[in-house]
Order: structure tokens, then sequence, then C-alpha cells
């Protein structure tokens, strides 16, 4: 019986984080969609002032759309990293490949891998170590869920 609790729960865990590896991908290409409208309306507004023979100010006249391809990159950039520990992976900051998160050497360039915990983890692994009183559990628990939820929010 123990066997099937654990099946079950292993089951339940793998299909949860393949949901949200596709839900988070699904983003990161409407994002990149986004960004290719930025970039046509960025080009168009440079032609007709080139047509215009007129000097383009980027500051004045395409603020607005380089801010938001800004905003997208830097979301698309968290949203990946959240992919890359979903699957226990990394990128080597030198070539961009994705390796496995133990990896201490890139195996495409050999640069050395920083296998310094992240922020997460190091959170994580403090709050199981903290001893938590009995009748204190169930607010620690709800706590927790709600971190858990801010967190997913954020990537959302």
């Amino acid at each position: 019986m123990k066997f099937l609790n654990e099946f079950g729960k292993k089951t339940s865990e793998t299909t949860s984080r393949i949901a949200r590896e596709a839900k988070l991908k699904f983003k990161i290409s409407e994002s990149k969609s986004k960004i290719t409208d930025y970039y046509e309306e960025i080009g168009k507004k440079v032609y007709e002032q080139h047509i215009r023979e007129q000097t383009i100010n980027i500051e004045s006249d395409l603020e607005a759309e380089i801010l938001e391809v800004d905003k997208l990159a830097e979301e698309i950039r968290v949203m990946r990293e959240e992919l890359l520990r979903l699957s226990q992976k990394k990128q080597c900051p030198r070539c961009n490949n994705e390796m496995d998160e133990g990896f201490n050497y890139c195996p495409r360039c050999g640069e050395k891998q920083n296998n310094d915990p992240t922020v997460f983890e190091m959170a994580s692994d403090e709050l199981e170590e903290v001893e938590i009183e009995p009748e204190d559990a169930e607010k620690a628990e709800i706590v927790k869920e709600q971190l858990l939820e801010e967190i997913e929010e954020e990537l959302e």
C-alpha cells in the first residue's frame, strides 16, 4: 500500500511539473510573439521617419516600445530560469548550453560552472531545518502555501 501511495504521489508531482513546463513554454512563446510585434512597430516608425527624411530620436519616438521589449525579455529570462529549475538543469553563462545541475564544466565549451545554490534552494534548506512546534504546524503550512502561491503568481 505504501508503494502505491508513493507511486501516486510521484505521478502527481511529475504531471504537475509537466503541466507547469508546458504553461511556461506557452507563455514564453506568447512573449516572443509580442516582442516580434514591437520589433515590427519599431521598424515601421523608423522607416516612416526615413521616408519623410526626418531624424528619429530613439529616446522619445521609440521609448515605449523599447521599454516593453525590455520588460518582455526579462519575463522570458525569468520563465526560462524556472523551466531550467523544473527540469533540474542549468545554463552555461558562456555558451548558453543547457546541462544537468551537477555538472562542474560545460560539456560544450568547457567553462567552469558556478554550482552555488540559488536563493530559493537556500531558503528551502533553511525552512527544512527549522523546528516547528506542533501547535504552530498548521500556521507554518499555511505560510508555506502562501509563499508558493506568490512565487507562482510572480512567474505568471
